[in-house]
């Protein structure tokens, strides 16, 4: 059904039913007219058209992490995210829109005692941060090839705006000099909920295939298709990719109800009110009376007499519906 014949149908619904109650007889309830208190009437809900119930169901196949090879490292690409630096030393890999990245930058020849933490500083420095701070060091796996690793909570700025992330120093001793690396998955800081709990483990998917990456022959080398460590990450990123999508999909229904709500309310022939025994959702009810009750079992007295409480006399239990206030 489209937009247009949602908007048809629910002024047809209101100019035909909109202004009168429904009788005890159409009704289906089990509620006599003797148990009716005097001045109230039973009222049937009116018929929600256009809701979001109604749009076509939409269905979304969970993101699937993809790899890729460039002239000397394989990477694991998230859907839309694109390549950036691709070179002996560096590869990065960009989200779609640049507020995140994942990257990979490493060399040899370094001193076995060059601290991890300078190592670490040194290369987040390459993209200008502002106010960068770095946590103590905590022992980490280390990715293939690598014997060690350190891993740290990091923090700062671009241009104002806050970024967080996590990166890891990777070291490989050889003799008198070591081979580092870091690896280190950053976004800005009102997304990196969400990728926190993915991104990190992409980060450590770039892998050495030519030996002359970092300018040392034979590190790493690692056949990403048949890692571990690249099924946890792709099952990882498709949780989140289902997740994400799940959320647009629960806020784009509770946009059109809303705006169906509003229309409806506006041509003048319902009004709506909480269901205080359903999780207070929203109920249209004509504008016949001024005031509405409702039981346990659904069922709906409206009045307008102030003082009329069904409760008086009654083995029910009847709670007076308040309008339904839109956030």
């Amino acid at each position: 059904m489209t937009y247009f014949q949602c908007l048809l149908s629910a002024i047809i619904c209101v100019l035909l039913f909109g202004c009168s109650s429904t009788s005890a007889n159409d009704a289906t309830v089990e509620l006599s007219e003797e148990q009716v208190p005097p001045n109230m009437f039973i009222v049937s809900p009116i018929e929600a058209s256009g809701n979001a119930e109604d749009e076509p169901i939409e269905t979304h196949k969970a993101s699937e992490l993809s790899i890729g090879q460039g002239r000397f490292f394989s990477y694991a690409l998230p859907e839309g995210w694109q390549l950036g630096e691709n070179g002996q030393f560096a590869l990065t890999l960009m989200a779609p829109d640049k507020k995140a990245l994942t990257l990979m930058v490493g060399n040899t020849g370094l001193p076995n005692n060059y601290p991890p933490a300078q190592f670490i500083y040194e290369k987040l420095m390459a993209i200008n941060p502002e106010n960068l701070q770095i946590s103590e060091p905590q022992q980490a796996t280390p990715v293939k090839g690598f014997q060690s690793a350190y891993q740290y909570d990091v923090s700062y700025s671009i241009q104002g705006a806050p970024c967080k992330g996590i990166v890891k120093c990777h070291i490989a001793p050889s003799y008198d000099l070591c081979v580092m690396a870091m690896t280190a998955a950053l976004a800005d800081a009102s997304q990196w909920d969400g990728y926190s709990s993915w991104l990190p483990l992409v980060a450590e998917q770039i892998s050495a295939t030519d030996g002359a990456a970092f300018g040392m022959r034979g590190i790493m080398q690692q056949n990403l298709q048949n890692s571990t460590a690249y099924a946890e990450a792709a099952r990882q990123y498709r949780e989140w990719s289902q997740k994400n999508w799940q959320q647009v999909t629960d806020e784009r229904h509770t946009s059109i109800d809303k705006q169906n709500i509003e229309f409806r309310e506006n041509i003048g022939g319902v009004q709506s009110y909480t269901n205080p025994y359903n999780n207070n959702t929203p109920v249209e009810l004509p504008t016949t009376y001024k005031y509405y009750w409702i039981d346990k079992q659904g069922v709906i007295l409206g009045t307008d007499d102030p003082s009329v409480d069904p409760n008086a006399g009654s083995t029910g239990e009847w709670s007076q519906m308040k309008q339904y206030k839109r956030q």
